[in-house]
């Protein structure tokens, strides 16, 4: 099979084909990222890199490829970005080379992914050019990531991959989650993570150094939620200590005070409010016990996930990322495709 992977990263496609059981006869990738390049040689030398998807001359390819793998960047369409301009943004706007090279190439089969948080404007523009409806495939089913993508296939016949059953604990190098699934990883989990992040904005994934399990309640009202740990009281980072810090672990206050409060709202009706302070203060004592409550929660760390646990999520290879800085891999990890999926898709082909 001779295949042409546009916006190729780190040729997860290639990945997928060979655990598909597809052989490959030619694969050409257009990347422009010299880490991402960086990766795919090292894996697979014989690519053959094509550069920056605006200078290629598709014309070249015509009669030559069988399959034509892309998912074009996400960043203007994505959720995730404030003011996004979807297919108009400046590198969404990619897609529209994907669309060329299709419509000149005609290549048997075709593999189209981007995120499925974009506006529905976008999705049926995609649809409407490719001429296929998209299928919503959620990695957690093949892997322990929280991930839906769509993808536009003219591949016939797919159905959801079975649910594999594998979870977050099940690919950590040591220590422990509260949850089953991983948050997703994107591009910018290089930049770290804290108790903020990962509980109030439900991103870049922690991990702790203890099992337990993590619940929340608000105290009503406009109150601040508050996070219990095996029934002690957990802050965010935001409030306390150490805040900001983004690498490395992080430690949880030992001893935090909780005080309840009542206020009048505009409607004359009493509103309870938590706060957590981290002072070594209390509130005023009053005549009502409740009114200060004293939680003394052991010291607990937690870090970010490591390469090779991301490198799982995406179902990929251990140290397939290894040559270039952690930073980097992070980067090249959460643009990358979770492997599994596309060999799901891939086994529909018939030849």
């Amino acid at each position: 099979m001779n295949v042409l992977s546009l916006f190729d990263g780190i040729s997860c496609g290639r990945v997928a084909l060979e655990r598909a059981g597809i052989k490959v006869d030619t694969y050409y990738a257009s990347e422009i990222d010299k880490y991402a390049i960086k990766i795919t040689q090292k894996n697979y030398p014989d690519i053959i890199q094509l550069g920056d998807v605006n200078n290629i001359d598709f014309t070249q390819f015509i009669g030559k490829i069988d399959l034509l793998l892309g998912g074009s960047p996400c960043q203007d369409l994505s959720i995730a970005k404030q003011n996004r301009q979807g297919l108009k943004g400046e590198r969404s706007k990619l897609f529209w080379k994907y669309v060329e090279a299709l419509n000149i190439v005609k290549p048997k089969w075709f593999i189209f992914e981007n995120v499925a948080s974009m506006k529905k404007a976008d999705k049926d523009i995609i649809t409407k050019e490719l001429g296929v409806e998209p299928i919503m495939i959620d990695s957690a089913l093949v892997s322990a990531q929280q991930r839906k993508r769509l993808y536009w296939t003219n591949i016939p016949g797919i159905e959801q991959p079975e649910d594999k059953h594998i979870y977050l604990q099940d690919i950590l190098e040591s220590e422990y989650t509260d949850r089953l699934k991983s948050y997703c990883v994107d591009a910018s989990y290089f930049k770290g993570t804290n108790l903020e992040q990962y509980l109030e904005k439900k991103r870049r994934q922690v991990v702790f150094d203890k099992p337990f399990k993590v619940g929340q309640f608000n105290s009503g009202g406009q109150g601040n939620r508050v996070y219990a740990i095996e029934g002690k009281s957990v802050t965010l980072s935001a409030n306390g200590g150490g805040r900001g810090a983004k690498t490395g672990l992080y430690l949880v206050p030992k001893i935090c005070c909780v005080a309840q409060r009542g206020r009048y709202n505009d409607d004359g009706k009493i509103e309870q409010k938590y706060e957590l302070r981290f002072d070594g203060k209390t509130n005023t004592l009053t005549t009502v016990q409740k009114d200060n409550m004293i939680w003394n929660i052991e010291e607990m760390y937690i870090r970010k996930l490591t390469p090779i646990e991301c490198e799982r999520l995406q179902t990929l290879p251990d140290n397939y990322t290894e040559g270039i800085s952690n930073t980097q891999r992070y980067k090249c990890l959460g643009n990358a495709w979770t492997v599994d999926v596309i060999v799901h898709i891939l086994k529909y082909i018939k030849y």
